[in-house]
């Protein structure tokens, strides 16, 4: 397994899913907080509307800055479903991102820590 760098501490845990340019703040929460989730150095969780994923992320930097990549499989409505993703460290303390349902849907997203 390839050496996860320090800054990936940064992502570690729950973060709050608070805003996606797609979809509403009402569906956002639909079954479940919405939220993505970073466990460990190379597993999280991200979870919307009626999507639940499993990550397999990987740390980098993208034009100097701090990034998770990711892609994921989960469900969507109960169909297998899967996708990739990213998020970065923006300002005031949140993840921005974008999200990716393989032909499917994409749109960004905010997150912040809880």
């Amino acid at each position: 397994m390839a050496k996860v760098p320090a800054f990936a501490k940064a992502f570690a845990g729950r973060w709050r899913i608070v805003e996606m340019d797609n979809w509403d703040n009402d569906f956002l929460d639909l079954i479940e907080e919405a939220h993505l989730t970073f466990d460990s150095a190379a597993d999280g969780e991200i979870a919307f509307g009626a999507l639940k994923g499993f990550l397999d992320v990987r740390y980098r930097t993208r034009e100097g800055s701090a990034c998770a990549e990711f892609s994921w499989e989960g469900q969507d409505e109960n169909d297998p479903a899967c996708g990739r993703g990213w998020a970065a460290i923006g300002t005031a303390g949140r993840l921005v991102g974008h999200f990716y349902i393989h032909n499917g849907d994409d749109s960004g997203f905010v997150c912040q820590r809880g």
